[in-house]
């Protein structure tokens, strides 16, 4: 179906739609309910969505990615990265983990003789 939908389009042009203009999607009748729905019947265990779950899901994939705040925020189009943060900083927290375990591969302890290991060394 997607290799028909391409077929004869350049790497700018339209998959939906005439080609030239978006589909337009109106609500619980718009075509993305309607092809939820369609997948739905031939496979009942696919769950209601919505083109905004897609979203969600879209920055969550780009956060456990690696993406930092700002892509995501840019990726989204949101005003702000406050804006991304306030919908997505529970998926960031993960990250906090590997930043101690970078921080500390770049500082590594040295032994002190006389007292515990408390200090860092230079890299040089």
């Amino acid at each position: 179906m997607i290799e028909a939908a391409c077929a004869g389009k350049g790497p700018e042009g339209l998959l939906f739609g005439d080609g030239i203009n978006h589909m337009r999607n109106s609500g619980a009748q718009g075509w993305f309910a309607n092809a939820v729905r369609r997948a739905q019947a031939m496979d009942p265990s696919i769950p209601r969505l919505t083109p905004h779950d897609l979203r969600h899901t879209a920055a969550s994939l780009a956060i456990s990615a690696g993406a930092n705040v700002k892509a995501v925020q840019r990726m989204l189009g949101h005003a702000s990265a406050a804006m991304t943060l306030d919908t997505y900083a529970d998926l960031f927290d993960d990250d906090l983990d590997a930043v101690a375990s970078r921080l500390n591969a770049a500082m590594p302890l040295i032994a002190l003789p006389t007292g515990p290991q408390t200090r860092y060394a230079r890299p040089k």
